[in-house]
Order: structure tokens, then sequence, then C-alpha cells
């Protein structure tokens, strides 16, 4: 059944106002009657058309600043009344009290008033009481009461109500409904984040508006969907839309990059770099970061630090990409980058990303603080008889940041902040070792001379062995094993540098 309602009478309360004229002008043309308070209360005279006080409605003012307003029988008993129920209307007669068949209400804006950096005192006053309340009123009693909290709603209502003659139905009252106990759930959410932040409570809360519907997932046969503003993280200059597995390398990417100050350009493929370089224009970070891996950067995601200019966009155009990201590009590069439609080309803008992740797990969540923490030299304990010169120290440090953003177990090779090789996602440290040395040889790089590091200890000393006689100079590694000797006295022996940094960096 339909179940058509007539709008009668409206309690009108909105802090946005802003697309809200149209409707009211349309519900006016209607006949129907308006109640509304302060700001309201007054936009909708300005518009030349009668409003009722809420105040002479329950002949009660506003009172304790404006934090009481519509809190009154009056008021919740006009929008939960049943009306097909005759003990609800002999009620609603004997006190006076008209129905309400259509709520307009939004809420404080407690989002973004934490946002702005405020006072906890402004912050608090922005927890809306009496809108939350007539929200969840009206949403309840959909089967006789419109609600529409948002203002993103209004156009959709107008657009219902001129094709009905005023009149609604039960499937989109209850559709208006669902929209509100979404509002209300996400303000909720909000506040209880915001309360929980000092000894949180052991609860996981998340709520998020905006979502893109993907292509599809990780696969074809699998259905995707990212839930968050892209747009306001990247602006999208060229190409198609961002599948499940493209989001997947951009986060990885965006994760690496941030490591580094100077012109770093990094080409990552399944969320593994396989081209890392810091050059001292981005050219030369590009041409060297390519050099790594030129078959793995086939299809790969790539992204830089710094502005891309012409030169640097006529040298990547010969490379079939997936995606690429920049914080700026010279206007004569994006003419060369955007000649071929699919490729996918975005403007990275400055946004604050979250300091915890999750996923989910079995029946359940798990949340972690992300990894922030990265050692440099100055965290570098050295553990052999021979130390780091000051080079290898930097070229540990670079081959650090590389490695805690490679899959376990890892070991990266790196040279004058290049990433010569990695060993990555394999289930014995060893082999990983073994892979990047193989790597490292068939792109014609030489590990002899260059900085070794491995996201976890060494439980044996046979990867420091196998380092020391292929040459390399230097090793990184957190420590931690009761073997940690061993692999000291192979350093010592191999004539191997090794520092311990005391922090692991799994990745999983």
């Amino acid at each position: 059944m339909t179940h058509a309602v007539k709008i009668k009478n409206a309690l009108v309360s909105v802090y946005y106002k802003d697309g809200l004229a149209p409707l009211i002008e349309l519900l006016n043309k209607y006949g129907v009657t308006f109640y509304s308070t302060g700001g309201t209360e007054s936009f909708i005279k300005d518009l030349g058309i009668g409003v009722e006080r809420v105040e002479d409605l329950t002949s009660y003012p506003s009172i304790l600043g404006g934090r009481v307003k519509t809190l009154h029988p009056k008021v919740f008993g006009g929008i939960l009344s049943r009306r097909p129920l005759e003990s609800d209307k002999e009620q609603l007669e004997q006190y006076e009290i008209p129905e309400i068949d259509l709520v307009i209400v939004d809420l404080y804006p407690f989002e973004e008033t934490v946002a702005s950096g405020a006072s906890e005192q402004d912050i608090i006053e922005k927890i809306d009481i009496g809108g939350i309340s007539l929200i969840r009123a009206a949403a309840k009693n959909f089967n006789d009461v419109v609600i529409i909290s948002s203002k993103n709603d209004y156009k959709e209502l107008e657009e219902i109500l001129a094709a009905q003659a005023g009149e609604t139905s039960l499937e989109q009252r209850k559709s208006f409904a669902k929209r509100a106990f979404n509002t209300s759930s996400h303000y909720d959410t909000a506040i209880f984040n915001y309360f929980n932040q000092e000894d949180p409570l052991p609860v996981f809360k998340q709520s998020t508006q905006q979502s893109q519907v993907l292509r599809y997932g990780e696969n074809p046969h699998q259905k995707g969907v990212f839930f968050g503003d892209l747009d306001k993280m990247f602006e999208k200059l060229n190409g198609k839309e961002l599948s499940y597995n493209n989001l997947v390398d951009v986060d990885a990417a965006v994760a690496i990059i941030d490591e580094f100050q100077d012109p770093t350009f990094a080409i990552l493929k399944h969320t593994n770099a396989c081209g890392v370089a810091s050059r001292p224009t981005v050219k030369e970070a590009w041409t060297a970061a390519l050099a790594c891996d030129p078959v793995s950067a086939f299809g790969g995601v790539l992204i830089t630090n710094a502005t891309i200019d012409a030169a640097t966009a006529t040298e990547i155009n010969n490379l079939f990409f997936e995606v690429l990201i920049a914080p700026a590009y010279d206007a004569d590069a994006l003419t060369i980058l955007t000649a071929k439609k699919n490729r996918i080309i975005l403007k990275r803008n400055e946004v604050k990303l979250p300091e915890q992740q999750f996923k989910t797990l079995l029946n359940g969540v798990i949340l972690q603080d992300k990894d922030n923490t990265l050692e440099g030299p100055d965290q570098m304990t050295t553990v052999t008889e021979i130390k780091p010169t000051e080079s290898q120290l930097a070229d540990l440090h670079f081959a650090n940041k590389i490695v805690k953003h490679t899959k376990s177990n890892t070991i990266v090779f790196a040279k004058d902040n290049t990433l010569i090789a990695s060993g990555v996602g394999q289930t014995s440290r060893v082999d990983a070792l073994k892979q990047a040395i193989e790597k490292a040889k068939s792109f014609g790089f030489d590990v002899n001379g260059s900085a070794m590091a491995s996201d976890a200890f060494f439980p044996f000393p046979d990867c420091v062995e196998i380092a020391g006689e292929n040459g390399v100079a230097a090793v990184l590694q957190p420590g931690g094993s009761i073997k940690d000797q061993l692999s000291v006295d192979m350093a010592n022996e191999k004539g191997v540098a090794m520092v311990i940094t005391g922090v692991r960096h799994f990745k999983h």
C-alpha cells in the first residue's frame, strides 16, 4: 500500500537554509501551516509567508540560551501521534495539539566545529539535543510523517510534492526515514569518538557519509565500494574511475612518498615499490626510479612529491601506467600526459590522514595505530667493529624508508638515494635476500658497497653471511633475536657494518 499522506502542518527549524526557499514556497502553495523558531522563522517571514512561532504553540519561550525550544509534548505529540489510533486522536484534541506531517530539521555542525580547532566549550554547545530528538521522532513515525534531515533532500521532496499534489507515499517517507537515521547515527558516532579520545573505551565505531561505487572489487566477480571523500584527497585531471586495486596501490604510494622530503619518485606494483629514487630534480628522480625495475613498472602506480614539468612528462609518457600522482603539474606537462584518455592523472591535495587503520578480520575488526615511526641515523646503534660511514648511514636511512612500506618478509638494497632491489613477501628471509640479489643483477645493479635493510631481526647469521659474500657494506636490522650476537659476529667476520634500530617494521 502507498498510504498517501497530504501535508497539512510542517515544523521547520534548520541551520543550513540554502536551497530551502523553493520548498517552502511550494508547501505554502499547498496551504501548509508552518511552525518554526529563531532564524528559520525569520527566513520564512522574509519570503512573505506566514509562520506560527513554536513558543506560541507550546506557551513556553526559548529558554537556557536556546538549549530548550522544541522539547515539549505539543511538538512531539503532534509528530508521534498515530493517525489511525482513536485514543491518540482524542488526546491531540484534548490538549489542542496539531498533527505535524512534515519535519524539516538539520543538526548543529558538530564535526565542522571540532575540525576548526574550537574550544571544548564551543564544541559541547554544538551537540544538538532538540534537533536530534525531532529527527528520531519523525523518522520513527514515518508511517504518517515526512522527515527531511539534510539540505541535500530539499530538492527531492520538492519534486515529489510537485508531482503528487502535495502528497507523499509510505515508501517515500520510509526512504527519508532511513536517511534520517543515517544522519542521527553518524552524528552520535562523531560525538562519541570525540569523547573517546582520552582513556578510550574499547569500542569500535566508524561512520562515513560519502561513498563511491567501484567498477568491482579486487576481482571482477566481487562488488566494491569506497567509503570516503576522494574528491577532497585528489583532483582527478584525466582518466577513468579508480578501481579497487588502484585505490589499494594509491594508498601504499601515498604512504611511501610521505617519508621523503627531497624530490623523489616512487613506482609501485601491487603495493610494493619497484622503483624509488631521490634526486635534485624530478626528472632525474624519475629516470633513476624507472631504472630500478622497468619491467615491473609497466602498468604501475607512479607518485612524486614534486611538480611535474614538461621534460619529465615527456619521459613518463613513454611508459604504460595506471595512475600518476603529483602535488602539481605544469600546464604543458598536463597536455602531454592527458593525451591518452584512460590513464589516471591525480593532483594530490593537502589532507590530514587518519592516525589509525582498521580492517575486517574473521568475525570482527582489528584496529591499530599507523606505523608512523621511522628511525634515522640518530636512532641507529652500531654493533659491529666497523662503523658505517656518513654516506652508508644515509643509504641505510633511505633503505629503511622503503623496507617499512614493503611486504614482509622483505630485504631492501639501496645506494646513493636509489632503490637497487628488494625481495618482498617471502616466507623466508633468506629467500627474500636471494630474490633481491638476483633482481639487482638482472637489472645491471651491483650490490657491492650497497646498504641493506631488513624489516625484522635475523634469527640466524645466514642472511648476514650471504650479504657479506655479495659485497654489501652496511646492514640495518631492528635486533631483538636471542641470537643477535651470531649475526654481529658474522658481520665482523665479513667486514660488514651493522646497525640496530630497536624498531621492527612488519607489513602483513
